[in-house]
């Protein structure tokens, strides 16, 4: 267990996004080590919370369509969203190499976000009007990373996380970002 950071930024149509956090992840082995040649270790049941998360993506702006010769124009919500963050469910195998100082892993995982204000923004739509998001997405989630250990109970963790965040269609529009990276760092402790 132990506190985690997190700077992230977007992949393709959302490479303009950049993410961070901060919070706390325990988990916790559910397996002894299991001897499998190279693949050697253990399975390991995981959680994080994230009191405080936050996206910071293009400011509000004005974009302009031509059909037919009239040009349109509609407002395009932005700017930072901040909110919570909690993945209650990560699956990690740890490898169990002969050096004690450095142990990689594997994980997947699954979790939501809520903000306090609808994500990611999209044309600004009178209220009561079908056409938002949504304050409440998922985020589907796979990693590599490793413990570096500076004594035999204590490590400093490094991760990268592909990250896939969509409301599943609980707002009238479901935009997503459908690919981010983001970048962990963290302090455990172990029993």
């Amino acid at each position: 267990m132990g506190p985690i950071a997190n700077f992230g930024v977007g992949v393709g149509d959302r490479s303009n996004y950049k993410f961070s956090f901060v919070g706390f992840q325990a988990g916790r082995s559910l397996t002894p080590v299991i001897h499998a040649g190279p693949l050697t270790g253990r399975f390991e049941l995981a959680a994080n919370v994230i009191p405080f998360w936050q996206a910071y993506t293009p400011a509000k702006h004005t974009i302009y369509s031509t059909v037919d010769g009239v040009v349109y124009s509609a407002v395009v919500d932005g700017g930072t969203y901040t909110g919570f963050s909690m993945t209650p469910v990560i699956f990690r195998w740890n490898f169990a190499p002969e050096s004690r100082k450095f142990s990689p892993w594997f994980q997947a995982a699954g979790g939501f976000i809520y903000t306090t204000r609808k994500f990611p923004g999209t044309v600004i739509v009178p209220q009561g009007t079908p056409g938002e998001t949504s304050k409440y997405n998922f985020s589907p989630q796979g990693g590599i990373g490793f413990h570096y250990f500076s004594q035999s109970n204590r490590s400093i963790d490094f991760g990268l996380n592909a990250v896939h965040i969509s409301s599943a269609s609980l707002g009238d529009k479901n935009p997503g970002v459908n690919a981010s990276l983001q970048f962990q760092l963290g302090y455990s402790w172990w029993k």
